[in-house]
């Protein structure tokens, strides 16, 4: 586990909802099927967080089973990198350029809780609407974790990259619940669950240079709401082997 991030976030009930993050539409079932999972068997050990990975309490909203679907937006604290595909609105504040680019970036923003309904509805899924009040901060709390946690990564290896823009950007995003990536297919060999989703992340640096993330998504074990996250960088490049590598020995 030396070589990648896993963190566990712990969902308390009772409390006001989190700010908000991306999401990929492919994801949703995976994310609806996992909050539903409260009361269910003992799994097998999901990877344990790092030692040096604090545990981050994220509250859960009650669940209204009355009130219509909301279908107001948040904006998350992700900024979005110019590069991005529009496929989100932007806000009035703008987020810093890139060293060769004046054009004004914005972060972010999360599916309404009728816009992530809707699009279940549209995949042939069979949602409850009264799911949508606690998926959908569930959800948005635990990327907002992963996002976290890649900024970690960036400002221990990145060597500098970032400060010219205040930080790394996320470029794109997507979501594939049937994809394993090679470490979770081999830690399954070793008796851990398999993750419930997969998201892959493309992160932007101030010069406009990509790096790949893979983030594995597990499912808590005991009582209450709790997922694990195992983010890490991907081995597709020399950046992603340097990146592991030097956390691996301590770097």
């Amino acid at each position: 586990m030396g070589n990648t991030s896993s963190s566990k976030v712990q969902l308390p009930p009772n409390n006001p909802p989190p700010s908000a993050c991306p999401i990929d539409p492919s994801a949703r079932a995976a994310w609806l099927e996992a909050a539903a999972q409260e009361a269910r068997p003992e799994p097998p050990p999901s990877p344990p967080p790092s030692a040096s990975t604090p545990t981050t309490p994220i509250p859960k909203p009650k669940l209204s089973k009355t009130r219509p679907l909301a279908s107001d937006r948040v904006t998350s604290s992700i900024p979005r990198a110019e590069l991005s595909p529009n496929t989100t609105t932007p806000t009035l504040t703008s987020a810093p350029s890139h060293q060769n680019a004046a054009a004004a970036t914005a972060n972010w923003i999360y599916p309404s809780e009728k816009m992530f309904f809707d699009a279940m509805r549209r995949k042939n899924h069979d949602p409850n609407a009264s799911d949508m009040a606690t998926v959908v901060p569930i959800h948005n709390a635990v990327n907002e974790r992963a996002w976290a946690e890649i900024k970690g990564w960036e400002r221990r290896f990145a060597r500098g990259q970032n400060t010219s823009c205040n930080g790394p950007m996320l470029r794109s995003f997507s979501g594939d619940s049937a994809k394993v990536s090679p470490r979770a297919r081999w830690l399954g060999l070793w008796g851990y669950e398999s993750p419930f989703d997969r998201h892959d992340w493309v992160v932007e640096r101030c010069e406009g240079v990509g790096v790949e993330y893979v983030i594995d998504f597990y499912r808590g074990r005991g009582g209450g709401l709790a997922f694990y996250l195992d983010v890490r960088p991907k081995l597709n490049s020399w950046e992603g082997w340097r990146m592991r590598l030097g956390r691996l020995v301590g770097m």
